[in-house]
Formats: structure tokens, C-alpha cells, sequence
């Protein structure tokens, strides 16, 4: 049994569902999820959690990301991606130096209106069916931020903007140029998009579909699976001794006069709890109130509580 996470590289054409079945074909395990959603023509970076890593879909999904993506300006569409309906055409007349400071702006937080096209619900219906009924709904701006835009090229003659956006969770990147389209005066597009970080996980350690396959193939695919505890690297670690194993596997709370090296001060930061045999048991955080440490997110990797 696989516990831990793959990092895929998702190809143009399939869906962030799409890819988690074709997992699950691939390695015949059924629990299995992605880590944040990305549109069928995009493509890059998609942590997959396998097993006992599926309790980490939110942290990763929460976790900053990167993407290069393509502005093309003078066209706005209803997707606001060049599959989209175009709704409207105008000439670009501004400046390498309007277009610099344009996105310039963007840098930092800002409310950003979430598309239609997009699996946002409201009154219980996603918006991404609604729009394609026709309709289109009052929607709330949602506080995003922007960490940085390097421009990577500005084509003028293809009216053509590529830029590399470093971001935090929620941030819907054709809107963010489609945003930057309309501060411009022109409108615009978003022509391409490749994820290429989430959190730690990079675009140049990606694998594809028929790589993963291939490697399961060749029983090689544990050396391309994060480990859980990967994932808490930063956190500090602790182990419980032999003896009171028990509490751990039962996820029970444990004093520090447990632990192999008993701390005199504990912090109320989130540690690693690991077993004597170096097992990753979970995540603690200590309860002065209680002089105990309390399980925060358990997982087990071989032992079942």
C-alpha cells in the first residue's frame, strides 16, 4: 500500500479528476485525490495524495503556487481564456512601459471577482453550470495576493504578454490577466497557463502519466513517492519510547516524560511524532492547560489505530 504523495505533471486534455482516475487505474488503489483544481487546457504541477496522504489535500491545496502564463491582449472572451466566446475585440495601443506598470499593480493583495467559469458554488449550484446555461450570477470578490509577476516577454507584435506569478490560494490567474486587460483599456485573455510549483513540489520533478505507469510497471514507483512527513519538514520532530507505544497507535495523548528525550519546556508549535522504530505516527501540538501532547492530524503510515 502507497502512502504519500506524486507529484504529476498534468497534460493539456485532462481534468484534475481525470488524472486522479487514470491514477487509480494505474496504481489500483482507490484512495487517491489531487490537491487543487486545474482547468483541462492548462497543465504542470499536480500533487496527487495516495492512502494516508489524502488527509493532506488541504495544507498542499492551501500551500503558495507558481505559474507561467500567456496574456493576449485586445480580446476579452466569457471564459476568459482563449477557448472562451469572444465578447469583444479592440486594438492595443499601449506601451511596453503601460503594460510594465499595468501589472505592476497587481503586486500584493487585491479583490478579485471569481469567473463563472469556474467550480465556485452559489446557493448550492457551481458556477462553471450556471454560465453554461446562460446565466451569470452576483458573485462576492474574494481578497487574493499576488506575490510577485516577473514579465518573462512582451511580444508586440503578436500583442503577446508572458509572465512567471508567484501567488497565494484561491488565485484564479485568467482572471488576474484578464484583470490586468482591463486596467490596460484593451482587454485581454489568457492564451496558456503551466503550473509550476506548488509549494515544495516543482515542475522539474514532475512525472507524466505513462512515466508513473511505466514505473509501476518496472516496481519503481516508491522512489518517486513524497513521503507524508515530507510534507511537516519544518516542524520540529519527537519520539515517543517503546514502552508507551501504545498511546500513540491508539491516539492517545502523551506527556513529555514519554518521549525518548524528554523536553523540559515543550512548545505549543505543531511537532512530528515518531514511534521507536522511526515510524511517522502523526502531528501533536502540546496543551499546557492539560501538560500533554494532544493529536492535531494522525495518519499512521504502519500502524492502524
Amino acid at each position: 500500500m502507497i502512502n504519500g504523495i506524486i507529484n504529476v505533471y498534468k497534460e493539456k486534455g485532462y481534468t484534475s479528476h481525470d488524472v486522479v482516475a487514470k491514477m487509480r487505474g494505474i496504481l489500483r488503489i482507490k484512495k487517491i485525490g489531487h490537491t487543487g483544481t486545474l482547468d483541462p487546457d492548462a497543465e504542470g504541477v499536480l500533487p496527487v495524495c495516495i492512502g494516508k496522504a489524502t488527509k493532506l489535500v488541504d495544507l498542499i491545496t492551501n500551500k503558495d503556487k507558481t505559474y507561467e502564463a500567456v496574456l493576449k491582449l485586445g480580446i476579452t472572451t466569457d471564459t476568459q481564456d482563449i477557448t472562451g466566446t469572444v465578447l469583444t475585440r479592440k486594438d492595443v495601443t499601449v506601451t511596453i512601459p503601460e503594460i510594465e506598470e499595468a501589472i505592476r499593480s497587481y503586486i500584493g493583495e487585491y479583490m478579485q471577482l471569481p469567473p463563472m467559469y469556474s467550480a465556485i458554488k452559489v446557493n448550492g449550484k457551481k458556477l462553471y453550470e450556471l454560465a453554461r446555461q446562460g446565466k451569470e450570477v452576483e458573485r462576492k470578490r474574494r481578497k487574493v495576493y499576488i506575490h510577485d509577476i516577473r514579465i518573462l516577454k512582451i511580444d508586440a507584435l503578436q500583442h503577446e504578454v508572458s509572465m512567471s506569478v508567484d501567488c497565494g490560494k484561491g488565485t484564479y490567474i485568467r482572471t488576474l490577466l484578464h484583470d490586468i486587460g482591463e486596467t490596460l483599456g484593451c482587454g485581454g485573455t489568457m492564451k496558456s497557463l503551466t503550473r509550476t510549483a506548488v509549494g515544495d513540489f516543482h515542475l522539474k520533478d514532475a512525472y507524466k502519466l505513462s512515466e508513473i505507469e511505466k514505473m509501476v510497471h518496472n516496481e519503481q514507483i516508491n522512489t518517486i513517492v513524497y513521503p507524508i512527513d515530507g510534507i511537516f519538514s519544518d516542524y520540529s520532530r519527537i519520539t515517543v519510547a517503546r514502552e508507551y507505544s501504545k498511546l500513540i497507535y491508539n491516539g492517545n495523548p502523551f506527556q513529555t516524560s514519554h518521549l525518548t528525550e524528554p523536553i523540559q519546556y515543550p512548545s505549543t508549535d505543531w511537532v512530528r511524532v515518531y514511534d521507536a522504530d522511526d515510524d511517522f505516527i502523526g502531528i501533536y501540538q502540546y496543551d499546557y492547560g492539560r501538560k500533554s501532547y494532544r493529536p492535531v492530524k494522525l495518519f499512521m503510515t504502519k500502524h492502524t489505530i
